[in-house]
């Protein structure tokens, strides 16, 4: 694997759910690649298939179509046994740390856990010097690790739930939502540990959120999705200084601002997201639109590269779509 290859690469993926005749269409055909040492931003509405793209990238969903590629592999064709061992380069940061803990276990038998299912120590010194390395690693204090869940605050188990990610020493985490769950006041310390860690380990990441801001400041690219399907690509400055789509321009409208009496030539998104049982014939984001066409209804736009690193899915020229923002 060479240094412009990428770490993560998913291709046309797909996840539906429930029945054949009428699935839910949760993610479907989405494409993007992610670079060693990258945080690749995945940002768009509830609903818009954000969570079911980081479990299935993950193997923690099947997909239904589509592929996700770890350095060259297809994850799909690995045996149980051999996904199983790749699970220490993959992990996962879950949204709710109230509910990923096990309420039942202390914080030193959680990460313990992690350690002993990977064989990463071989004793029982070598474990417990290891636990109280990632509790401060992460801002906690070794004896926390004879603590049960319950007496920690939210933002206390998050690190935990962050310590548990970083155990089995990965190359890759999914960061799903990991802010939301939390109070604004204790949000921005779990920001900037993600931010500390994420240069110290260089680790890649997929960070999930709806908080613009937070993905304006961590992440190096954005994915932006709605109705799990991908609208624009692009490098972070470029998109939040001028984005191509108009669903992009419309989050960005919604986004709170420093100085809301300001002018924005975006239109604010109006209505809510389609079912995704019954998604909109051609563009998906049409019935929301308001520069939509006739054509939009007929015609499924690719996503295609509008410029060296920006990618966009609109049938409307591009310099009509840089003249609405």
């Amino acid at each position: 694997m060479n240094a412009s290859s990428p770490l993560i690469e998913v291709r046309g993926l797909k996840k539906y759910f429930g029945s054949s005749d009428r699935p839910v269409r949760a993610v479907d055909d989405v494409s993007f690649a992610i670079q060693p040492g990258e945080t690749l931003g995945l940002v768009g509405e509830s609903g818009s298939g954000k969570s079911t793209i980081g479990r299935t990238v993950l193997r923690l969903l099947d997909s239904t179509a589509g592929e996700v590629r770890y350095r060259g592999q297809n994850l799909a064709e690995l045996s149980a046994e051999r996904m199983r061992r790749l699970r220490a380069k993959l992990q996962i940061i879950f949204q709710d740390p109230y509910a990923s803990l096990n309420p039942k276990m202390r914080i030193g038998a959680i990460l313990a856990e992690a350690l002993s299912t990977h064989g990463l120590a071989r004793s029982r010194a070598e474990r417990e010097a290891r636990i109280a390395e990632l509790l401060t690693t992460v801002g906690l204090r070794p004896e926390h690790a004879d603590r049960f869940p319950h007496e920690f605050s939210g933002g206390q188990r998050q690190r935990i739930g962050v310590a548990r990610a970083l155990a089995v020493e990965p190359e890759f985490i999914v960061a799903d939502e990991p802010l939301s769950a939390l109070d604004v006041s204790i949000q921005s310390q779990v920001i900037n540990l993600l931010a500390d860690l994420r240069e110290r380990f260089k680790l890649t990441m997929l960070f999930i959120s709806h908080d613009l801001d937070v993905v304006e400041y961590l992440c190096d690219r954005v994915v932006v999705l709605y109705l799990g399907k991908v609208m624009e690509i692009a490098p972070t400055e470029a998109l939040f200084g001028q984005p191509l789509h108009p669903y992009t321009q419309a989050l960005l409208v919604a986004s709170p601002k420093p100085d809301p009496l300001l002018p924005s030539t975006h239109v604010a998104l109006q209505g809510d997201i389609p079912s995704p049982v019954a998604p909109p014939s051609g563009c998906v984001f049409r019935t929301r639109c308001p520069h939509a066409i006739d054509a939009c209804a007929q015609q499924v736009p690719p996503l295609a590269e509008v410029s060296p690193g920006r990618w966009r899915a609109c049938i409307r020229p591009e310099t009509m779509t840089q003249a609405a923002a």
